[in-house]
C-alpha cells in the first residue's frame, strides 16, 4: 500500500548528510525530489552506505527495500522546500534515507494514504 511523505527542509544549504558521498548534492526543489526519488527507487545509496559499515554482512537487509514506481515532487515554499514522497517503502526505511541524504536538516510534516 502506497503512502504519502510529505517532508520539510527548511534550510535546503543544511541538508546535507554526514558523509558527502551519502547525501545530497541538490541545488533547488526539483533536485532534491529527483535524488530522493533515486533513492527510494533503487538501491544505489543503500549499497554505498552498506559497504562503508563494519560488517556489511549484518546490516538489515530490509533497510535496502526499494520501491520502482516511487515518486517525489518537490516545490519551493519561500525559503524551505517541500517535498511530497509517495511510495510503499515502510517509514522506517523512508527516514533511514533520509537522515543519509540531509542529516537532521530535515521534518516529516505529515504522513497519508496514496
Amino acid at each position: 500500500m502506497a503512502v504519502r511523505y510529505y517532508i520539510s527542509l527548511p534550510d535546503p544549504d543544511r541538508a546535507r548528510g554526514g558523509d558527502p558521498a551519502l547525501s545530497f548534492t541538490a541545488h533547488g526543489a526539483d533536485e532534491f525530489a529527483a535524488q530522493l526519488q533515486a533513492a527510494l527507487q533503487s538501491d544505489g545509496l543503500f549499497q554505498r552506505w552498506r559497504s562503508q559499515q563494519d560488517d556489511p554482512d549484518d546490516v538489515d537487509p530490509g533497510l535496502g527495500l526499494t520501491d520502482p514506481g516511487a515518486r517525489v515532487s518537490g516545490q519551493q515554499d519561500d525559503l524551505r522546500i517541500v517535498l511530497v514522497a509517495t511510495t510503499s517503502i515502510p517509514g522506517q526505511v523512508l527516514k533511514h534515507r533520509l537522515r543519509l541524504l540531509s542529516g537532521s536538516a530535515w521534518e516529516l510534516r505529515d504522513v497519508s494514504a496514496a
